[in-house]
């Protein structure tokens, strides 16, 4: 079992001002860091018949985000890898899934609403739930995916956002 968690969300500010630099080193970190992850993880699960690999994604790898335009773009990326790898997988018993998280109550949400818990209350209106997930609801997701309960699923993005993409 293998978990690719390892992510930034860059600059954030909009298209019109994003920097070649900042797409660089986002999708160094988001995307060439997983398929270099999963290029490894691949060659041993394919070689033993067997394995989980969860990558981290976001909702953001499904809708856009303003502001956050690169972020998003590194985020269906990482979704694209994770299909990918599902179907060069499957036969030999190698699943691959993404976990997309929404809003999770950890410093990136602060830096993504701007500091301001006024900020932070107005964006979590926003959501189904109406707050943001967990660290640990993120955990047991993962958790689910690498067991034996989750044996036929492979090539899933599995949303943990509190309804926000259902909207």
């Amino acid at each position: 079992m293998a978990v690719n968690n390892a992510g930034t969300e860059g600059e954030l500010s909009p298209i019109a001002e994003q920097t070649v630099a900042n797409y660089e080193a986002t999708f160094a970190t988001n995307v060439l860091g997983t398929l270099l992850s999963l290029k490894h993880e691949m060659r041993v699960m394919l070689a033993q018949g067997s394995g989980s690999i969860i990558n981290l994604s976001s909702i953001a790898g499904q809708v856009g985000i303003a502001g956050a335009s690169v972020y998003a773009a590194s985020k269906h990326a990482v979704e694209g890898l994770t299909k990918s790898a599902a179907l060069e997988g499957a036969a030999a018993g190698v699943r691959a899934n993404a976990v997309a998280p929404g809003p999770v109550a950890t410093e990136m949400l602060d830096r993504f609403v701007g500091g301001s818990e006024e900020a932070k209350a107005g964006f979590l209106s926003t959501i189904p739930a109406r707050r943001a997930a967990t660290p640990e609801e993120i955990a047991e997701t993962i958790v689910f995916l690498a067991s034996d309960k989750a044996r036929y699923l492979t090539g899933q993005r599995i949303a943990v956002d509190g309804g926000y993409t259902a909207q």
